[in-house]
């Protein structure tokens, strides 16, 4: 049965997500991430307080669902993690601070409704997440990237055949663009950012490129 949330819960609650809330945002702003330290406490005070609101109501008014305010402040945080996923050429990047946003939320729900170590329980899985698990992928990263510049006939379908032969060889193409440098002949530069598994050799690609009709020259450069 819900009780009415004293002063004193009151404070403790908004003191202790303010510290959850922002050992998290710390993480993602020592990263340099689109949602950072303040972000992350606005997050977690919100859902706290809008929690307590909601047991309050419950317990005043005779409310059927106190569960309502709180869903609601999960469907607004999933909004909001929206803004920080950014697609950059192929690839998308945001997507783990977007899920931190969304675990601070729940962090304040669990705060105001008084689920103390449920709460601080959450936080250190989700700093280890973020911080442990992130050295652990780091080590275990069998890729690296590197840059393909190749000089083409600018001609229509000229991309989608470099691509072809790029997918072929199981090979990521991350981001692309193109560049014309000489502006009196039907020339141009494209730049392809690629993502490749350190055991697997270019000379393949090579080959499969040089043989397409339309291309003139071919660079690679490390990242």
């Amino acid at each position: 049965m819900f009780t009415i949330v004293v002063r004193e819960d009151i404070i403790i609650n908004l003191l202790l997500i303010l510290a959850l809330s922002g050992l998290v945002g710390f993480e993602r702003e020592r990263h340099n991430r689109p949602a950072g330290l303040r972000t992350h406490i606005l997050v977690g005070v919100g859902s706290t307080i809008l929690m307590m609101i909601s047991i309050s109501m419950n317990v005043l008014y005779e409310m059927s669902d106190a569960g309502r305010i709180a869903a609601q402040v999960v469907s607004g945080v999933g909004f909001l993690g929206a803004g920080t996923i950014i697609k950059e050429g192929f690839s998308v990047k945001g997507l783990t601070t977007a899920a931190s946003l969304w675990a601070t939320a729940a962090i304040g729900l669990a705060v105001g409704a008084n689920y103390y170590f449920l709460a601080s329980v959450t936080t250190l899985m989700v700093i280890i997440a973020l911080f442990l698990l992130n050295r652990i992928e780091f080590k275990m990263d069998t890729k690296n990237y590197k840059v393909l510049k190749c000089k083409v006939v600018d001609k229509p379908g000229i991309l989608g055949n470099i691509s072809t032969v790029i997918g072929d060889e199981d090979i990521d193409i991350k981001d692309f663009s193109i560049e014309r440098r000489e502006k009196t002949n039907n020339e141009i530069w494209i730049k392809f950012t690629l993502q490749i598994a350190k055991s697997k050799y270019v000379d393949n690609l090579n080959r499969g490129l040089l043989d397409l009709d339309g291309l003139l020259e071919l660079k690679w450069d490390d990242i």
